[in-house]
């Protein structure tokens, strides 16, 4: 499918404004998650979040799976897969350790991926770079200081997370439009199912008013994300919108603070910078690798070819 047409108004300046607000918008909801965890626990807040998000979708994109072949089913049942490993890993995350850290712990997957797929010494400089970073936070866990167990779980994340990517590519070539996002949506809330069915029963059941502010993560997370990327990237090189993307730990740690009043030490600090420069550094050298790199995120990458080397958030 050819690339998104790029908007005559607007400019790059709105784009840049576009890209800024998906990324506060994903970490707004994902630090909203967090101050609901002593309401529904992760896994259930998953299983609806995936849910609400797939039912706004498929009305929107109204998918024609009829017209799907084997080749695309299998493409977006690995897609949903990833999408399912990628959110629960993430949120199960988020109660052990600062979001920043999670986010970032998160970015070595996609990471790493942009090196695989390079294989130029440059990209290992940079991925070894944001090595050192989650090695900070990996130290940290080891000494104590961090949940181990937190860790781990966001470096699953991010193992879905490039996973996700590798997923997302194929089906930009099967799928036209945004109806196999829609599909892989449904998918990942059936993964997640007998993860987080009990726990979401139990939690509405006990206050069904958790439903408003799960269906708030839920759009800020993932429709309205998406939503403003798709239109960032008729505004903007996509070199410039996945340099903005290494943005993602900053922000997370900003709402996590504005949100919840989490705040990072020095080496936290120290191990975020670390990665946002590794992730800025490789978005730069794969645009000048090729004359227009493909998006370094998201779902807005189902209608193009050849999604991504690195990162939105989950």
């Amino acid at each position: 499918m050819p690339r998104l047409p790029r908007l005559r108004t607007g400019g790059i300046v709105a784009g840049v404004l576009l890209v800024l607000c998906s990324i506060a918008s994903v970490q707004l909801g994902a630090s909203i998650a967090k101050t609901l965890f002593d309401r529904i626990d992760p896994a259930a807040l998953t299983l609806l979040r995936l849910a609400l998000a797939a039912l706004v979708i498929l009305v929107i994109a109204r998918p024609r799976i009829r017209s799907w072949n084997r080749a695309a089913w299998r493409s977006v049942a690995l897609l949903g897969v990833a999408l399912a490993g990628m959110n629960l890993l993430f949120y199960l995350s988020l109660p052990r350790i600062p979001i920043a850290l999670a986010v970032a712990v998160e970015l070595l997957g996609p990471l790493v991926l942009a090196l695989v797929q390079s294989r130029r010494l440059v990209d290992l400089a940079w991925v070894a770079l944001a090595a050192i970073g989650v090695g900070v936070i990996g130290a940290q866990s080891i000494a104590g200081d961090l949940d181990p167990v937190g860790v781990l779980l966001a470096l699953g994340a991010g193992a879905c997370w490039a996973g996700y990517i590798l997923a997302s590519a194929s089906v930009g070539r099967q799928v036209p439009g945004v109806g196999g996002l829609a599909g892989a949506l449904v998918i990942a809330t059936v993964a997640v199912l007998p993860f987080g069915l009990l726990g979401a029963i139990g939690a509405v059941a006990a206050d069904p008013s958790v439903l408003l502010p799960a269906f708030a993560v839920a759009m800020l997370s993932s429709a309205i994300a998406y939503g403003l990327e798709l239109l960032a990237l008729r505004r903007v090189p996509t070199r410039v919108f996945g340099i903005l993307m290494a943005l993602e730990p900053a922000s997370a740690a900003l709402f996590g603070f504005l949100v919840i009043g989490e705040l990072l030490g020095g080496l936290d600090l120290l191990a975020l910078a670390l990665v946002i420069v590794a992730a800025v550094g490789v978005a730069m050298t794969a645009a000048r690798g090729r004359r227009e790199p493909p998006p370094l995120t998201g779902p807005v990458g189902l209608g193009q070819p050849g999604v991504g080397q690195v990162p939105p958030l989950p």
